[in-house]
């Protein structure tokens, strides 16, 4: 049974967005161990009961904060992927220059759910396996594009999913440079490295003509 109201005379899925929101904000900000639910309550300016309405602990409302970056960050990404490139490959590279745009905002704390992940000991939390979901996902997505580049370049099929790989790490590597060392050039040094493998493949692994 849905709920249209509660006790304080906030709407529930209101009070939930907000608490959602406020978790998300001062966790990516200062990490989960040292954000309260206190903290959280109060910057969210919900009731403390609408907590306990919608969540049953901390880390229950820490997973679904992750859960809600994660739509989020990955429409973000792929809108900014697509507006980088027209080609595969310009769109593969294009990449890194969308996350140098994300680098040299003043809200870049680096990425959220590595973030989490490292601060989870367990692998079977839910918020390590939200953490797990979202790399899964922008690997899919790497992917994608690799069966698209591969198909346009001739090159062997069988390479997209170890360059899909290979791309996640660069990906996150210039992610986790660009937050210790405060450098958004970081992307374009990842970048440069990109192409570089684009180029090598594109020489040795293109499938031979039939003749």
């Amino acid at each position: 049974m849905s709920k249209t109201g509660s006790a304080s005379g906030e709407p529930p899925a209101d009070a939930r967005e907000r608490l959602l929101e406020a978790a998300e904000a001062l966790v990516y900000a200062g990490g989960i161990h040292a954000t309260g639910v206190d903290a959280i309550v109060r910057a969210s300016g919900a009731a403390r009961k609408s907590f306990y309405t919608h969540f049953e602990s901390k880390d229950a409302l820490v997973a679904a904060a992750l859960e809600r970056r994660d739509e989020r960050w990955m429409r973000w990404f792929i809108e900014a992927t697509l507006r980088h490139g027209r080609t595969p490959r310009t769109r593969l590279l294009g990449m890194f220059d969308a996350l140098r745009e994300w680098f040299v905002a003043d809200d870049f704390h680096g990425c959220a759910f590595l973030n989490a992940a490292g601060e989870i000991a367990h692998p079977d939390d839910p918020i390590r396996a939200v953490s797990r979901m979202h790399k899964e996902r922008l690997l899919a997505f790497v992917r994608e594009q690799f069966d698209d580049y591969v198909a346009s370049a001739g090159i062997e099929r069988r390479l997209a999913a170890r360059l899909a790989r290979q791309w996640l790490i660069l990906i996150d590597g210039a992610i986790g440079v660009a937050l210790v060392s405060g450098d958004a050039d970081a992307a374009r040094d990842a970048r440069a490295a990109a192409q570089q493998i684009l180029d090598a493949n594109e020489s040795v692994g293109r499938v031979p003509h039939q003749r």
